[in-house]
């Protein structure tokens, strides 16, 4: 079968840009670890194969190395052509191409490429591969954003207000829904498993772009301690953030636990005993047996309020050092209310 001539490797901007099926050909730890959001796996070498080729290249030689993955990769040339053809004639693809990807946009990339083009399959490298996209991801952080915070005490619905906000000058970023992780020690109670910091980073990277190819002129965050679980805020961001002015959302205190028991009752008791112990140092013991003798006999209420007290002096101590603050009462209003009211508010210039 005739091949295809190859195509050039494109710039990060570029290759993201084209609209082929993605495929990260590095080994299965790689891709975990992090990868392109919407990339699928298509590995070359498995985690022990791409270590010992690695050490036969640097204790040996490249042409050792290369022989080793010609053996690793040859008995798989039948399921790696089929896997191929099963990303490029699913429904939604539209074309017959694809783009790949290694680590360096070396021999990975292009030998898989090679291989999809025998079978007349379209291919576009990655320049600089992955590691070049990860210095790309670096400097969507480096730039300037004009960033919003919507801070407020625990139980306001912050997330619940920002992910309801539809205007075309503000750009919405969920944190806690791009890290499963609400924050606190009940954060990844009911939440899907949390990314690598490194994935969190990339899918934050990627929508921190889009704010830029939109017609906003703010983006607005909800104020968040600079871990959510495993997933750390890049710290060029994270500066920004803390820069940022803050709209402050107030609530009833009873509004406030309704919304927790509504969030938290709903996961196991053996959970949420859990999540009081990893904090009893900071609660004391007074408070952590309130809290636990409530969860043991279902009160929800009362195990919220248990803890309200410690997670409210933490934001207050927050708060403080921030000078740049509007607040806003929401008591009683629904989201639609919400977002009126704070459209109508004189807001700080950022």
């Amino acid at each position: 079968m005739s091949e295809k001539p190859t195509n050039s490797s494109y710039p990060v901007t570029d290759f993201r840009n084209l609209t082929s099926p993605i495929v990260d050909v590095r080994s299965p730890s790689e891709f975990c670890q992090g990868h392109c959001p919407g990339a699928i796996n298509i590995p070359l070498f498995s985690d022990i194969e791409r270590e010992t080729i690695g050490k036969s290249y640097k204790k040996e030689s490249r042409i050792k190395a290369i022989f080793n993955g010609l053996k690793a990769t040859l008995p798989k040339t039948k399921e790696l052509l089929e896997k191929i053809l099963q990303t490029t004639t699913k429904k939604e693809v539209a074309n017959k191409s694809l783009r790949i990807y290694c680590w360096r946009g070396g021999m990975r990339s292009s030998a898989f490429a090679w291989l999809a083009r025998t079978i007349g399959i379209e291919t576009y490298l990655l320049k600089g591969g992955y590691k070049n996209y990860r210095k790309w991801v670096s400097d969507q952080f480096d730039a300037d954003l004009p960033i919003r915070l919507i801070g407020g005490k625990t139980g306001t619905r912050k997330t619940d207000l920002l992910n309801y906000i539809n205007k075309e000058n503000i750009y919405v970023i969920d944190l806690e829904g791009i890290a499963n992780h609400r924050g606190s020690s009940f954060g990844s109670l009911g939440m899907e498993e949390q990314p690598s910091t490194q994935q969190f980073e990339n899918i934050l990277a990627e929508s921190l772009y889009n704010f830029h190819k939109s017609n906003a002129i703010e983006i607005w965050l909800e104020a968040e301690s600079s871990n959510l679980g495993k997933c750390r805020i890049p710290y060029t961001l994270y500066t920004k953030m803390k820069k940022a002015p803050v709209l402050e959302i107030i609530k009833t205190k009873n509004e406030r636990v309704q919304n927790l028991v509504n969030i938290y009752s709903q996961n196991s008791q053996t959970e949420l005993r859990n999540a009081v112990i990893r904090i009893n140092k900071r609660l004391g013991p007074q408070r952590t047996n309130e809290a636990l003798t409530a969860i043991e006999k279902k009160e929800w209420s009362k195990a919220c309020e248990a803890m309200l007290d410690y997670y409210d002096k933490c934001y207050e101590y927050e708060l403080k050092k921030t000078n740049n603050v509007n607040s806003i009462n929401l008591s009683g209003l629904s989201l639609k209310s919400s977002v009126d009211k704070i459209s109508n508010e004189k807001l700080n210039p950022l």
